[in-house]
């Protein structure tokens, strides 16, 4: 038995109670100062590790867990040895490190080979679960889920039952049982941020469950747990990986509430250490940037983060389409989003991410067809997952669809439902997006009363999100005077283009419409003005200020 000094014991103790008390600097620091004394038994590396953790220190704490490894072998205590193994395993395997996470894990096996029936056999269940999820195969998934619950309760292990329910939700969703599946991923989230779980496990289910809500597009409940877990993650470190992860998803919740900047902030902040964010963080960190700045107008910014993400392995897809989009590049977009979509064949919920961008794409480039696919497609795969956030989506693309095809009468129901279901998810910029639909909807019907207040509703959020001006007034032009002969803004921009030369297909480009919408717009514009050719038409345009006339 190691004999220790009455100095090393005082700073033993300290330290051992400083980990009681989840002081976890003091902690950190005691066990390092007793360990400078002498030698420590395998459980007090075992704690130092837990709080060099908890501070940002990951690599002492991986120094610290490997110590522990070894000084439970050499203890002849193959249990505690297995579980240091375990936790080295997931945290090189969610790192990018798959050899060594595969080495760790297979030591963790071997070590529970021949031991009976315990806690520790289901801790490896964690990585056969994600394996299984990795291939698709959802219903081997679940299985092992199962097992890991059982364990769990049978030892009475938090982290064990946690992580099943986490395991069957995750594989449940991938069968198309969303509902079922993000019960069992709530259920897993109130263990998640309990006291008892090493951050490794919490940051995992929590992650875990943000990108089930983004590939779902379930903003409420995602903003809900983005909520709770910021308490969590204000005393995680900055250098602890989670705390990148927590950040991306953070500011993806921030850009879908229209709140660009803060979004770009916080997706540039999870970027800006590049040290201490895995790989796959810091690329979905850079395609967030890069989408808040292309909603805020930053088109050259957001092309350099796109394609930086890219470098990193990130498909910049859809941003990277819809920027061409807004720079007059219909057949680049069109090129992308559907290289995007065959890269994701089979794969219903990613496809599902793409769709809007390829509808709006297709009808600006007047391919109707394209258009009705796509949105037949993700209104499929909104009613087999049945997420309110998909279901809002698949609306809004088929009543574009549908008032592009010149139905206005069903595109009406359908936008309004579309942006009933976005102002639920409290999603102000889809909202404005949506009422714009819903006025051109209302504009060919007659009801000019109707099409005037939703496209000020429109206007007014998109001025105060700060919207560039392809997507509604520009900022600081509240006040302009109003349009003459009773023309909206629209309206006004297709005569714009008109008066400039362009053809119908040339005006549906340039302001991302169908032909057959400019069309509509026209013949609007020729009834209000009483005018029957584009020559008088540009004329007026020229007269009334509302585009400039030739030189020369």
């Amino acid at each position: 038995m190691t004999t220790v000094s009455n100095e090393m014991t005082d700073d033993l103790v300290a330290a051992r109670s400083a980990f009681e008390r989840r002081a976890w600097m003091d902690a950190w620091s005691g066990f390092r100062k007793a360990r400078e004394s002498g030698p420590m038994p395998a459980d007090d590396h075992d704690a130092l590790a837990q709080a060099a953790w908890r501070v940002g220190e990951i690599d002492e704490s991986l120094a610290a867990f490997t110590d522990a490894y070894r000084l439970y072998q050499w203890e002849a205590r193959p249990r505690p040895a297995a579980m240091a193994a375990v936790l080295l395993a997931v945290h090189h395997l969610e790192w990018g490190d798959g050899a060594i996470g595969a080495g760790w894990m297979s030591r963790a096996h071997r070590l529970l080979r021949d031991e009976a029936d315990c806690a520790e056999h289901g801790y490896p269940i964690y990585l056969d679960i994600a394996s299984a999820l990795t291939r698709g195969e959802n219903d081997e998934a679940a299985d092992h889920a199962r097992r890991m619950q059982g364990i769990g309760r049978r030892y009475g292990d938090a982290f064990l039952l946690a992580a099943g329910l986490l395991g069957e939700g995750r594989a449940l969703v991938g069968l198309g049982r969303a509902g079922d599946g993000l019960s069992l991923l709530d259920e897993a989230m109130l263990t998640a941020f309990s006291d008892g779980l090493h951050p490794i496990w919490s940051g995992a289910i929590f992650c875990n469950l943000m990108d089930v809500c983004h590939e779902l597009g379930d903003l409420t409940r995602a903003a809900e747990w983005a909520r709770t877990a910021t308490r969590w993650s204000d005393v995680v470190p900055a250098t602890v990986p989670y705390r990148g992860a927590w950040r991306v998803h953070r500011a993806r919740i921030l850009r879908m509430r229209g709140a660009w900047g803060p979004a770009g902030r916080v997706a540039e902040r999870a970027a800006g250490d590049p040290a201490h964010v895995r790989v796959c963080v810091l690329a979905e960190a850079l395609y967030e940037a890069g989408e808040a700045r292309r909603l805020g107008g930053d088109g050259t910014a957001a092309e350099d983060f796109f394609r930086r993400a890219h470098q990193l392995g990130r498909d910049p897809q859809p941003g990277l389409a819809l920027l061409r989009l807004s720079q007059g590049r219909p057949d680049a977009a069109s090129a992308s989003i559907r290289a995007a979509l065959v890269a994701e064949s089979g794969n219903a919920l990613a496809r599902a991410r793409l769709h809007p961008a390829q509808v709006e794409i297709a009808l600006a480039a007047g391919d109707l067809g394209t258009a009705r696919a796509s949105a037949t497609e993700l209104e499929t795969t909104a009613a087999a997952y049945g997420s309110s956030g998909l279901r809002a989506e698949a609306a809004q693309a088929l009543g574009a669809v549908l008032l592009a095809e010149g139905k206005a009468d069903d595109a009406l129901a359908v936008l309004r439902t579309a942006r009933r279901m976005w102002q639920e998810l409290d999603a102000p910029y889809a909202v404005a997006r949506t009422r714009l639909l819903l006025a051109e909807a209302y504009r060919s019907l007659g009801d000019e009363d109707a099409a005037h207040l939703e496209s000020e509703a429109a206007h007014d959020r998109l001025r105060e999100l700060g919207a560039p001006a392809r997507d509604g007034r520009p900022a600081g032009t509240g006040g302009r005077a109003p349009l003459p002969d009773g023309l909206t803004e629209r309206e006004a921009e297709v005569l714009r283009n008109v008066a400039a030369g362009g053809s119908n297909r040339q005006v549906a480009t340039a302001l991302r419409l169908s032909e057959k919408t400019v069309a509509r717009h026209l013949s609007n514009i020729f009834t209000k003005l009483g005018l029957s050719s584009r020559t008088a038409a540009a004329a007026y345009a020229f007269e009334h200020g509302i585009a400039a006339p030739p030189h020369g």
